[in-house]
């Protein structure tokens, strides 16, 4: 598949093609196809999708914090192996920001384990191309987590804003 992205909403059709494209990445924590499916349907207005010729190859979900209708969280970023080292992570950030901008949201929220190299390069691209702050705090220590068989990385949190469109 190379022809050309497009961006959109996700629809519960989406879901499985969102759950393979996680488990395929063998790093995001996977959930279970259930929660892509609802997903995509609670939360589409958060989330985008990133098709060629009709096949989902990437996506973004998040959510509006409830306390925080200002704050966009990120959840999962993900693109297929075949899309990889085409900037189309970016570009669904920068999508769905621009969206999510223009509907008063001011901080994009994140949270990321110290490990994962290429995802805390994703937002800090990000916060330069929005010229907007990026700050990092611990968020989730490994302690928190609670399958001692499988030890979680702790989760930093990203935090990147005020955005604008200006």
């Amino acid at each position: 598949m190379s022809g050309k992205h497009l961006i959109e909403t996700p629809t519960k059709a989406d879901g499985a093609a969102l759950w393979r494209i996680a488990r395929d990445s063998q790093k995001l924590d996977l959930n279970s196809p259930y929660a892509y499916l609802l997903w995509c349907r609670d939360f589409a207005d958060t989330s985008v999708v990133a098709k060629v010729d009709g096949h989902a190859v990437g996506f973004v979900i998040g959510y509006r914090r409830p306390v925080a209708p200002d704050t966009a969280l990120v959840w999962q970023v993900a693109v297929d192996e075949s899309q990889r080292g085409r900037g189309l992570a970016g570009k669904l950030l920068d999508e769905l920001f621009t969206r999510l901008v223009r509907q008063g949201v001011r901080y994009l929220e994140t949270t990321i384990t110290p490990d994962n190299k290429a995802s805390i390069k994703l937002f800090s691209s990000f916060a330069q191309r929005w010229n907007a702050e990026l700050t990092c705090s611990q968020e989730f220590a490994r302690s928190l987590f609670p399958d001692e068989t499988q030890p979680h990385e702790p989760e930093d949190l990203y935090r990147i804003g005020p955005l604008s469109l200006a």
